[in-house]
């Protein structure tokens, strides 16, 4: 054998050493590989199952939604038809129908608007009372007071109050207190806890004798329909000093959802 025979030789036996190793440095590291490609699939696998619980879950809330909506815009729209339908009515001449509609329906537009600021959930009174005097106040000079603990009151119950509220500022407007310069209206509302009741009044000041009317208008069925609706006292007082409504209800109608 030559010396370039034996040289060769003896590389390869000094090299089978370190290629073994390098294999099985190789084979841990595939080994480490694999477990960890194992690992991350799991957690792959079980981050879907959650993504498709979520989905799931997205996908009810989502129906619920649409239900809830439908529901809601059904109502509302039989609320638009009472509203013109009974303005028609009771009030004769088209001009005056359409400022009572007008009205209304723009009572109900403001209505609307706390609601979906508060995602259809609840409103505070004291923001629904003031969002429904306010295109009747004047800024500069006020004339309502207002006062009242927080509460916050369902989405039935805003509009039932906005609604009122709106039929009271008009015929104050008209016929009441703010029907004179020095006129005031002093909202206020507090909590009984041992009878579990909201008491809500409205009080006229400074204006002129006011009368009970000689027939019921639809503006009055509205405000007892819309009290009788959250199963509440309304009391409409036409006393020499000012008109007064008030109103008693139990909290539980104000801040549950109807069944």
């Amino acid at each position: 054998m030559s010396e370039g025979d034996l040289s060769t030789d003896h590389s390869l036996a000094s090299g089978a050493a370190p290629h073994r190793d390098f294999l099985e440095a190789e084979n841990v590291s595939l080994r480490l590989l694999l477990a960890q490609a194992e690992i991350n699939t799991r957690s792959l696998l079980a981050k879907a199952g959650i993504d498709a619980k979520e989905r799931e879950a997205s996908d009810k809330l989502q129906k619920l939604i649409l239900e809830e909506l439908h529901h809601r815009i059904k109502n509302t729209l039989a609320t638009v038809g009472a509203i013109v339908s009974q303005s028609l009515r009771n009030l004769q001449g088209a001009e005056h129908a359409q400022h009572a509609i007008e009205g209304r329906l723009l009572a109900l537009g403001r209505a609307h608007d706390l609601l979906l600021q508060a995602r259809w959930t609840s409103a505070d009174l004291g923001t629904v009372v003031r969002g429904a005097i306010e295109a009747f106040d004047n800024a500069d000079e006020p004339r309502f007071s207002i006062s009242g603990p927080d509460i916050r009151i369902t989405s039935g119950a805003v509009i039932a109050v906005a609604m009122t509220l709106n039929e009271l500022c008009t015929n104050t407007t008209k016929f009441g207190a703010l029907s004179v310069p020095e006129g005031r209206v002093d909202i206020a509302w507090g909590l009984n806890p041992q009878t579990q009741r909201l008491h809500l009044a409205w009080t006229e000041e400074n204006g002129p004798a006011v009368h009970p009317p000689e027939k019921c208008s639809f503006g009055t069925r509205l405000i007892e329909t819309l009290g009788k609706q959250l199963k509440g006292d309304v009391r409409l007082t036409y006393d020499s000093s000012g008109f007064v409504y008030t109103f008693d209800v139990p909290i539980a109608s104000l801040t549950s959802p109807a069944a």
